[in-house]
């Protein structure tokens, strides 16, 4: 069974910190890129990040550029978004994604999480 199960989310104060994790399960996690969107009630998704299979290669939203990183540990089956200097504008509901290549749409991954939310608020 797939599963891709996000954690780390929750509240944080302006200017804080937090790592979420995307655990991967069920398929050939070192062939597929890793994805995270997040979408903000009234608000249409948005891509944030992407990491390639072989973590050579990351995209970022310019939104998110220099405050967020992305990482992924084989061994765990594991990819991590780290978010720095977080803003109110980043609360969301994160969910990560699966596919082959990093795609800019989200219709272009293969499996999805059910995500988790993360609220930045003084």
């Amino acid at each position: 069974q797939v599963q891709l199960v996000e954690s780390g989310g929750g509240f944080v104060q302006p200017g804080g910190s937090l790592r979420l994790s995307c655990a991967a399960s069920g398929f050939a996690f070192d062939y597929y890129a890793i994805g995270w969107f997040r979408q903000a009630p009234g608000k249409e998704r948005e891509g944030v990040s992407c990491i390639s299979s072989s973590g050579g290669t990351t995209y970022f939203a310019d939104s998110v550029k220099g405050r967020f990183t992305v990482s992924r540990d084989s061994a765990k089956s594991t990819v991590y978004l780290q978010m720095n200097n977080l803003k109110p504008e980043d609360t969301a509901v994160y969910y990560c994604v699966a596919g082959l290549h990093c795609s800019g749409g989200y219709a272009g991954y293969t499996y999805w999480g059910q995500g988790t939310q993360v609220t930045v608020s003084a």
